[in-house]
Protein backbone atom coordinates (compact mmCIF):
# COMPACT_ATOMS: atom_id res chain seq x y z
CA UNK A 1 0.00 0.00 0.00
CA UNK A 2 1.65 3.52 -1.07
CA UNK A 3 1.71 5.76 1.59
CA UNK A 4 2.42 9.77 0.69
CA UNK A 5 3.67 11.85 3.53
CA UNK A 6 2.67 16.10 3.32
CA UNK A 7 4.52 17.91 5.97
CA UNK A 8 5.85 21.64 6.17
CA UNK A 9 9.38 21.68 7.91
CA UNK A 10 10.12 25.22 9.76
CA UNK A 11 13.61 24.65 8.30
CA UNK A 12 12.21 25.42 4.58
CA UNK A 13 10.47 28.08 5.81
CA UNK A 14 13.45 29.35 7.47
CA UNK A 15 15.30 29.61 4.67
CA UNK A 16 13.01 32.69 2.90
CA UNK A 17 13.49 34.58 5.67
CA UNK A 18 10.76 33.21 8.07
CA UNK A 19 11.64 33.80 11.82
CA UNK A 20 11.13 31.25 14.72
CA UNK A 21 7.75 32.41 16.23
CA UNK A 22 6.44 32.78 12.53
CA UNK A 23 7.43 29.03 12.35
CA UNK A 24 6.76 27.37 15.71
CA UNK A 25 3.89 25.08 14.84
CA UNK A 26 5.94 23.54 11.70
CA UNK A 27 7.98 20.13 11.89
CA UNK A 28 11.21 19.30 11.88
CA UNK A 29 12.64 16.18 9.64
CA UNK A 30 12.98 14.07 12.60
CA UNK A 31 8.81 14.10 12.68
CA UNK A 32 9.23 12.88 9.39
CA UNK A 33 11.63 10.43 9.38
CA UNK A 34 10.42 8.62 12.79
CA UNK A 35 6.81 8.58 11.31
CA UNK A 36 7.98 7.46 7.75
CA UNK A 37 10.24 4.64 9.55
CA UNK A 38 6.95 3.31 11.61
CA UNK A 39 5.07 3.30 8.26
CA UNK A 40 7.86 1.37 6.39
CA UNK A 41 7.76 -1.12 9.74
CA UNK A 42 3.69 -1.38 8.94
CA UNK A 43 4.76 -2.74 5.87
CA UNK A 44 3.69 0.41 3.83
CA UNK A 45 5.59 1.38 0.66
CA UNK A 46 6.26 5.40 1.13
CA UNK A 47 7.04 8.44 -0.44
CA UNK A 48 7.95 12.13 1.19
CA UNK A 49 5.42 14.45 -0.99
CA UNK A 50 5.89 17.82 1.67
CA UNK A 51 4.19 21.00 1.43
CA UNK A 52 1.40 21.97 -0.34
CA UNK A 53 3.45 22.82 -3.45
CA UNK A 54 4.98 20.23 -3.94
CA UNK A 55 1.61 18.72 -3.26
CA UNK A 56 -0.17 20.41 -6.27
CA UNK A 57 3.13 19.44 -8.43
CA UNK A 58 2.86 15.91 -7.69
CA UNK A 59 -0.71 15.93 -8.31
CA UNK A 60 0.12 17.56 -11.26
CA UNK A 61 2.52 15.17 -12.66
CA UNK A 62 0.12 12.35 -12.30
CA UNK A 63 1.44 10.87 -8.78
CA UNK A 64 -1.05 9.29 -6.87
CA UNK A 65 -1.05 7.17 -3.63
CA UNK A 66 -3.32 4.88 -1.55
CA UNK A 67 -3.66 7.29 1.79
CA UNK A 68 -1.54 10.34 2.64
CA UNK A 69 -0.31 10.73 6.27
CA UNK A 70 -1.30 14.53 6.80
CA UNK A 71 0.70 16.71 9.30
CA UNK A 72 0.73 19.74 7.12
CA UNK A 73 0.01 22.62 9.21
CA UNK A 74 -0.23 25.22 6.34
CA UNK A 75 1.86 28.51 6.93
CA UNK A 76 -0.77 31.37 5.37
CA UNK A 77 -4.37 32.14 6.28
CA UNK A 78 -6.59 31.31 8.75
CA UNK A 79 -7.91 28.32 6.89
CA UNK A 80 -4.42 27.07 6.34
CA UNK A 81 -4.26 23.71 8.09
CA UNK A 82 -7.75 22.59 5.79
CA UNK A 83 -5.52 23.73 2.80
CA UNK A 84 -3.92 19.84 1.55
CA UNK A 85 -6.75 17.95 3.23
CA UNK A 86 -9.28 20.05 0.37
CA UNK A 87 -7.28 19.56 -2.13
CA UNK A 88 -6.95 15.55 -1.26
CA UNK A 89 -10.50 15.23 -0.87
CA UNK A 90 -10.27 17.57 -4.45
CA UNK A 91 -8.49 13.97 -6.11
CA UNK A 92 -10.34 11.46 -3.63
CA UNK A 93 -7.05 10.76 -2.09
CA UNK A 94 -7.97 9.45 1.71
CA UNK A 95 -5.56 11.25 4.43
CA UNK A 96 -5.25 10.62 8.32
CA UNK A 97 -6.26 13.59 10.24
CA UNK A 98 -10.03 15.61 10.57
CA UNK A 99 -11.25 17.18 7.35
CA UNK A 100 -11.08 20.46 5.93
CA UNK A 101 -14.12 21.86 7.87
CA UNK A 102 -13.02 20.89 11.59
CA UNK A 103 -9.36 22.21 10.93
CA UNK A 104 -10.62 25.13 10.01
CA UNK A 105 -13.38 25.57 12.66
CA UNK A 106 -10.96 24.40 15.44
CA UNK A 107 -7.55 26.67 14.16
CA UNK A 108 -10.02 29.50 14.91
CA UNK A 109 -10.51 29.71 18.67
CA UNK A 110 -13.53 31.97 18.48
CA UNK A 111 -15.60 29.52 16.36
CA UNK A 112 -14.40 26.70 18.26
CA UNK A 113 -15.76 28.05 21.71
CA UNK A 114 -19.23 29.33 19.95
CA UNK A 115 -20.17 25.40 19.36
CA UNK A 116 -19.21 24.16 22.50
CA UNK A 117 -21.13 26.55 24.54
CA UNK A 118 -23.95 25.69 21.82
CA UNK A 119 -23.20 22.36 22.70
CA UNK A 120 -23.51 22.18 26.75
CA UNK A 121 -19.23 21.47 26.85
CA UNK A 122 -18.44 23.99 29.42
CA UNK A 123 -15.76 26.61 28.24
CA UNK A 124 -14.15 29.88 29.32
CA UNK A 125 -16.56 33.25 29.21
CA UNK A 126 -14.87 34.86 26.55
CA UNK A 127 -15.25 37.61 23.79
CA UNK A 128 -13.54 37.59 20.29
CA UNK A 129 -12.08 41.09 19.15
CA UNK A 130 -10.99 42.41 15.73
CA UNK A 131 -10.11 45.78 16.90
CA UNK A 132 -9.43 48.93 19.51
CA UNK A 133 -13.06 49.56 19.69
CA UNK A 134 -13.71 45.99 20.43
CA UNK A 135 -11.35 45.67 23.04
CA UNK A 136 -13.00 48.73 24.69
CA UNK A 137 -16.07 47.02 24.68
CA UNK A 138 -15.35 44.11 26.42
CA UNK A 139 -17.30 43.54 29.35
CA UNK A 140 -16.01 40.64 31.03
CA UNK A 141 -14.77 40.30 34.91
CA UNK A 142 -10.87 40.60 35.20
CA UNK A 143 -8.31 38.28 35.49
CA UNK A 144 -8.32 38.06 31.86
CA UNK A 145 -6.32 35.70 29.30
CA UNK A 146 -5.29 37.05 26.03
CA UNK A 147 -4.09 35.06 22.17
CA UNK A 148 -4.45 35.29 18.92
CA UNK A 149 -7.35 33.84 18.00
CA UNK A 150 -5.96 31.16 15.12
CA UNK A 151 -2.50 30.17 16.29
CA UNK A 152 -0.77 27.21 17.82
CA UNK A 153 2.27 25.93 20.10
CA UNK A 154 1.37 29.14 22.64
CA UNK A 155 2.22 31.77 19.94
CA UNK A 156 1.19 35.09 21.31
CA UNK A 157 1.08 33.91 24.76
CA UNK A 158 3.77 35.15 27.02
CA UNK A 159 2.99 36.36 30.91
CA UNK A 160 1.76 39.86 29.34
CA UNK A 161 -1.20 37.79 28.31
CA UNK A 162 -3.02 37.73 31.52
CA UNK A 163 -4.09 41.22 32.76
CA UNK A 164 -6.00 42.16 36.00
CA UNK A 165 -7.55 45.78 34.30
CA UNK A 166 -8.52 47.39 31.28
CA UNK A 167 -5.12 49.09 30.78
CA UNK A 168 -3.35 46.07 30.66
CA UNK A 169 -5.87 44.30 28.46
CA UNK A 170 -6.08 47.25 26.01
CA UNK A 171 -1.79 47.77 25.67
CA UNK A 172 -1.76 43.98 25.18
CA UNK A 173 -4.62 43.47 22.94
CA UNK A 174 -3.78 46.02 20.70
CA UNK A 175 0.17 44.95 20.67
CA UNK A 176 -1.61 41.33 19.26
CA UNK A 177 -4.02 42.71 16.45
CA UNK A 178 -1.06 44.52 15.40
CA UNK A 179 1.49 41.55 15.51
CA UNK A 180 -0.53 39.28 14.41
CA UNK A 181 -3.29 40.88 12.15
CA UNK A 182 -6.22 38.60 13.16
CA UNK A 183 -8.42 39.17 15.52
CA UNK A 184 -7.73 38.14 19.92
CA UNK A 185 -9.70 35.96 21.80
CA UNK A 186 -10.44 37.63 25.37
CA UNK A 187 -11.39 34.95 27.61
CA UNK A 188 -11.87 34.76 31.44
CA UNK A 189 -8.65 33.62 32.96
CA UNK A 190 -8.87 29.92 34.99
CA UNK A 191 -6.50 29.87 37.39
CA UNK A 192 -6.63 26.10 38.54
CA UNK A 193 -4.84 22.92 37.32
CA UNK A 194 -3.93 22.49 33.50
CA UNK A 195 -4.13 19.33 31.77
CA UNK A 196 -4.14 17.55 28.36
CA UNK A 197 -5.95 14.51 27.31
CA UNK A 198 -4.50 12.47 24.38
CA UNK A 199 -7.36 11.08 22.22
CA UNK A 200 -7.56 8.32 19.29
CA UNK A 201 -10.19 7.22 17.41
CA UNK A 202 -13.02 8.80 15.44
CA UNK A 203 -16.59 9.27 16.63
CA UNK A 204 -18.31 6.32 18.49
CA UNK A 205 -14.99 4.49 18.30
CA UNK A 206 -12.72 7.28 20.01
CA UNK A 207 -11.01 6.81 22.97
CA UNK A 208 -9.43 8.60 25.27
CA UNK A 209 -5.86 7.21 26.54
CA UNK A 210 -4.53 9.35 29.73
CA UNK A 211 -4.87 12.77 31.31
CA UNK A 212 -1.56 14.84 31.67
CA UNK A 213 -0.89 17.50 33.91
CA UNK A 214 0.94 20.26 33.22
CA UNK A 215 2.68 21.36 36.28
CA UNK A 216 4.97 24.78 35.46
CA UNK A 217 8.04 24.98 37.59
CA UNK A 218 9.39 28.34 38.97
CA UNK A 219 11.72 28.94 36.30
CA UNK A 220 8.69 28.98 33.57
CA UNK A 221 7.69 31.91 32.34
CA UNK A 222 4.31 32.00 33.86
CA UNK A 223 1.38 29.90 34.61
CA UNK A 224 0.47 29.30 31.57
CA UNK A 225 1.75 27.43 28.47
CA UNK A 226 3.50 29.67 26.28
CA UNK A 227 5.61 29.50 23.26
CA UNK A 228 8.75 30.16 25.74
CA UNK A 229 7.87 27.14 28.38
CA UNK A 230 7.23 24.93 24.84
CA UNK A 231 10.19 25.40 23.80
CA UNK A 232 12.06 24.88 26.96
CA UNK A 233 9.65 22.77 28.73
CA UNK A 234 12.43 20.29 30.08
CA UNK A 235 12.78 23.03 32.17
CA UNK A 236 9.65 24.51 32.02
CA UNK A 237 7.13 22.22 33.14
CA UNK A 238 6.84 18.60 34.73
CA UNK A 239 4.03 16.26 32.69
CA UNK A 240 2.47 14.08 35.36
CA UNK A 241 -0.32 11.42 34.74
CA UNK A 242 -3.21 11.89 36.78
CA UNK A 243 -5.26 8.43 37.84
CA UNK A 244 -7.42 10.01 40.70
CA UNK A 245 -11.24 9.94 40.82
CA UNK A 246 -11.41 12.44 38.32
CA UNK A 247 -9.05 11.80 35.56
CA UNK A 248 -12.31 9.71 34.46
CA UNK A 249 -14.38 13.04 34.64
CA UNK A 250 -12.02 14.89 31.92
CA UNK A 251 -11.26 11.84 29.94
CA UNK A 252 -15.16 12.21 29.30
CA UNK A 253 -15.59 15.99 28.97
CA UNK A 254 -12.50 15.38 26.10
CA UNK A 255 -14.66 12.92 24.17
CA UNK A 256 -17.29 14.87 24.51
CA UNK A 257 -15.97 18.03 23.07
CA UNK A 258 -14.06 15.54 20.68
CA UNK A 259 -16.89 14.06 19.15
CA UNK A 260 -19.11 17.10 18.93
CA UNK A 261 -16.63 18.76 16.54
CA UNK A 262 -16.02 15.85 14.84
CA UNK A 263 -12.25 15.16 14.86
CA UNK A 264 -10.84 12.19 13.78
CA UNK A 265 -7.97 9.54 13.93
CA UNK A 266 -5.92 11.64 16.80
CA UNK A 267 -5.41 14.27 18.54
CA UNK A 268 -5.33 16.34 22.26
CA UNK A 269 -8.44 18.00 24.34
CA UNK A 270 -6.81 20.24 26.97
CA UNK A 271 -8.67 21.29 29.75
CA UNK A 272 -8.36 23.77 32.55
CA UNK A 273 -9.87 24.07 35.99
CA UNK A 274 -11.27 27.25 37.55
CA UNK A 275 -12.02 28.88 40.95
CA UNK A 276 -13.65 26.57 42.09
CA UNK A 277 -12.04 23.44 40.92
CA UNK A 278 -14.72 23.21 37.53
CA UNK A 279 -12.91 21.66 34.62
CA UNK A 280 -13.32 23.75 31.12
CA UNK A 281 -12.31 23.03 28.02
CA UNK A 282 -9.61 25.53 26.35
CA UNK A 283 -8.81 24.13 22.87
CA UNK A 284 -9.10 21.16 20.79
CA UNK A 285 -6.26 20.33 18.63
CA UNK A 286 -7.18 17.65 15.89
CA UNK A 287 -3.59 18.31 14.15
CA UNK A 288 -1.34 17.27 17.03
CA UNK A 289 2.35 17.30 17.25
CA UNK A 290 3.72 13.93 16.72
CA UNK A 291 7.63 14.77 17.40
CA UNK A 292 9.04 11.25 19.04
CA UNK A 293 10.54 13.19 22.14
CA UNK A 294 9.12 16.57 22.16
CA UNK A 295 5.11 16.64 21.65
CA UNK A 296 2.71 16.15 23.98
CA UNK A 297 0.76 13.43 22.43
CA UNK A 298 3.85 10.86 22.11
CA UNK A 299 4.69 12.45 25.71
CA UNK A 300 1.29 11.26 27.18
CA UNK A 301 1.35 7.87 24.97
CA UNK A 302 5.28 7.26 26.84
CA UNK A 303 3.64 7.59 30.44
CA UNK A 304 1.19 5.51 29.89
CA UNK A 305 3.71 2.91 28.59
CA UNK A 306 2.51 3.22 24.67
CA UNK A 307 5.45 3.16 22.34
CA UNK A 308 5.45 5.35 19.43
CA UNK A 309 4.72 2.46 16.90
CA UNK A 310 1.56 1.79 18.53
CA UNK A 311 0.25 5.67 18.51
CA UNK A 312 1.65 6.03 14.71
CA UNK A 313 -0.77 2.64 14.30
CA UNK A 314 -3.38 3.49 15.89
CA UNK A 315 -3.43 6.78 13.85
CA UNK A 316 -2.81 5.13 10.52
CA UNK A 317 -5.49 1.99 11.59
CA UNK A 318 -8.33 4.60 12.52
CA UNK A 319 -7.71 6.57 8.82
CA UNK A 320 -7.95 2.82 7.17
CA UNK A 321 -11.31 2.46 8.51
CA UNK A 322 -12.68 5.00 5.95
CA UNK A 323 -11.57 3.44 3.04
CA UNK A 324 -12.86 0.29 3.90
CA UNK A 325 -16.09 1.95 4.91
CA UNK A 326 -18.79 0.12 2.15
CA UNK A 327 -21.36 3.05 2.58
CA UNK A 328 -21.23 5.22 -0.55
CA UNK A 329 -19.52 8.85 0.26
CA UNK A 330 -20.83 11.96 -1.19
CA UNK A 331 -18.98 12.30 -4.17
CA UNK A 332 -21.09 12.44 -6.84
CA UNK A 333 -18.72 12.24 -10.26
Amino acid sequence: MRAGLTYDLADDYRALGLGDEETAELDSIETVEAIETVLRNLGFETERIGNIKSLVTALEGGRRWDIVFNIAEGINGPGREAQVPALLDAYCIPYTFSDPVVLALTLHKGMTKHIMTARGIPTAEFAVVESGQDLSAVSLGFPLFLKPVGEGTGKGISAASIVSDRASMMKVGNDLLDRFRQPVLVEHYLPGREFTVGVVGTGSGAEALSVMEIIFQKSAECDAYTLWNKKHYTQAVQYRLIEDERAEEYKSLALKAWRCLGCRDGGRVDIRLDEAGLPFVMEINPLPGLHPVDSDLPIICRLSGLDYRWLIEKIMNSALERIRDPRPSRRTV
